[in-house]
């Protein structure tokens, strides 16, 4: 795809996997995707350097065959919201903002343990202006039992005071049985959490 429009920059092809295992295009994207840190995290690449670095002229210094995945990786966002009151925004001052401690950053992609991605800070504002994402939670994991274990420990850590935020919600989904045994589908969560 990439090639029939010459395009050279860090880009994004979504798909999707039906019950058949055939792949089914969705949408390309041209920039890195939010959660782009799983991709990191499991290939052991910094894909914001390379995308810096094509930019900049230079060739990839790798091939499709040179990148090897390491372990599964789970991101959630946390964003300012309340999932109790069907997901209204929440704004306000970040009273307490502790995030869980982050075991593994940017820099060194592919490294099994936590990876907190944010912008924000205690005592800062969440305004009804911007986008309502406070972090990126990002857990890697060797393999998927693992790495959901690690993202429920990551986020009953994450202490967040003065606003609401969906990490209740998220928490809930970890837990639910079908999630952690794979077996959902896109209805999942109007099926469940109505």
């Amino acid at each position: 795809l990439a090639k029939a429009v010459k395009y050279q920059s860090a880009g994004t092809v979504e798909f999707v996997v039906g019950k058949d295992q055939d792949f089914y295009f969705l949408e390309m994207n041209t920039r890195l995707q939010v959660e782009h840190p799983v991709t990191e995290c499991i290939t052991g690449l910094d894909l914001v350097e390379q995308m810096i670095r094509v930019a900049a002229g230079e060739p990839l210094g790798f091939t499709q065959a040179d990148i090897k995945r390491d372990g599964w990786a789970i991101e959630c966002r946390i964003n300012a919201e309340d999932p109790f009151r069907n997901f209204l925004p929440s704004t306000g001052r970040l009273v307490r903002y502790q995030p869980p401690e982050a075991t593994m950053v940017q820099a060194e992609p592919g490294r099994f343990g936590v990876r907190v991605d944010t912008g924000v800070y205690e005592g800062g504002e969440i305004p009804m202006f911007y986008d309502s994402m406070i972090a990126k939670l990002i857990v890697h994991g060797r393999d998927r039992a693992d790495a959901i274990a690690k993202m429920r420990e990551a986020l009953n850590g994450f202490v967040i005071r003065g606003i609401s935020s969906n990490i209740p919600f998220q928490a809930a989904l970890l837990a639910h049985p079908d999630f952690q045994t794979g077996n959902f589908n896109t209805g999942f969560i109007a099926q469940h959490y109505a």
